[in-house]
């Protein structure tokens, strides 16, 4: 019987958020259920879990071919300022490197989200049980608040080599170049256009991550039962 409560409870801790004085009760109900076949050890481990492979799901959604080239979501095109122009480029017979431009922006944003697994995965090993047990229990998008306050500093650091290396590897540096030069040389032009892309890709990049990670939360949240390790059916499962 008790063990029939405690599935009930962890699951209910997945499903929806909790009453303060609920979330204040998990780690006492969870110690009563020691003596069961499910510990508390057990239980922390499947929700950070369940975790590691939200963020897993998240990464890999992205880096991809056309992980964003082929998103009607995170598709990526010139900077703000690059926009502006770009009517100006295709008139001017540069439509082509234009076209490579921005596929190559978005494939160097393809590259280089790869290196964000570590971080979320080094984040998720310093949660506590506790900790861990409140996020899911927490508001619809506790988990995703907390990657965010725990890696944005990080990811925006690691991106920055990372996008500039991959920005290069596949010729966006090159080709995002030569059509501002260009446009900065023409006659016509007053306002002369910045043709640093690192920046924009970097924070369009964490954006679109962290929008990946809130949709693997909601899956979560909305569907415990089907996360599909050993471990995770035991504190989750019947």
């Amino acid at each position: 019987m008790k063990k029939t409560y405690l599935f009930a409870f962890i699951l209910a801790t997945l499903a929806a958020p909790l009453y303060s004085s609920a979330q204040i009760k998990i780690p006492q109900v969870l110690k009563k259920g020691s003596s069961g076949k499910v510990t508390e050890a057990e239980a922390g481990q499947g929700v950070k879990e369940a975790l590691s492979q939200g963020v897993l799901n998240a990464v890999l959604n992205l880096n991809k071919t056309d992980g964003f080239f082929g998103s009607n979501v995170y598709k990526m095109f010139l900077p703000e300022d690059a926009q502006k122009i770009e009517k100006t480029l295709r008139a001017a017979g540069m439509g082509a490197q234009v076209d490579k431009a921005i596929l190559a922006i978005n494939r160097g944003a393809e590259d280089a989200v790869a290196y964000a697994k570590p971080i979320f995965l080094d984040a998720i090993k310093q949660i506590t049980v506790t900790d861990a047990l409140k996020l899911v229990s927490g508001q619809k998008d506790a988990i995703t608040q907390f990657f965010k306050s725990k890696t944005t500093a990080q990811l925006t650091a690691a991106f920055r080599p990372s996008v500039q290396s991959s920005l290069e590897k596949v010729n966006a540096t090159k080709y995002y170049t030569d059509i501002v030069t260009s446009y900065n040389n023409l006659p016509t032009t007053f306002k002369k256009i910045n043709p640093d892309l690192t920046g924009y890709v970097v924070d369009r990049a964490v954006a679109a991550l962290f929008d990946q990670v809130a949709q693997e939360e909601s899956k979560i949240r909305a569907n415990p039962m089907g996360q599909a390790s050993d471990i995770l059916k035991k504190v989750f499962g019947k």
